[in-house]
């Protein structure tokens, strides 16, 4: 464990070190020129065009996983909606009586 030891022992002279440093009072900074500040939003245009037409590259080929996906999922619930209504069709069919489903439509238009 003495590694262990030293290791600590080195930190907190370094945090102690940090600590004691004189305070100095910030240096001035210097007047940024129109030329400066011209060429920063330059450089900041061009890095936001860059990613942005990163970010649309990206998309566009995206894009057609995205819509495939849509299909699938479409699909899918088009067969599942498909298969319940044929299971119900069946099992209207495959009744032994027909007292054992009761008639809907004949219940909602009934006639005096």
């Amino acid at each position: 464990m003495p590694r262990d030891d030293q290791l600590l022992d080195d930190l907190c002279a370094l945090v102690l070190a940090a600590f004691r440093s004189p305070r100095t009072a910030p240096p001035m900074r210097e007047q940024v020129t129109p030329a400066g500040f011209a060429s920063f939003l330059l450089g900041a245009s061009v890095a936001m065009m860059l990613c942005g037409s990163m970010t649309f590259l990206i998309g566009f080929l995206l894009l057609p996983w995205v819509i495939g996906l849509l299909a699938v999922v479409y699909f899918a619930g088009f067969v599942s909606n498909l298969s319940g209504l044929t299971r119900a069709i069946l099992r209207r069919i495959s009744a032994s009586s027909p007292e054992a489903i009761p008639d809907i439509l004949s219940s909602k238009f009934t006639t005096c």
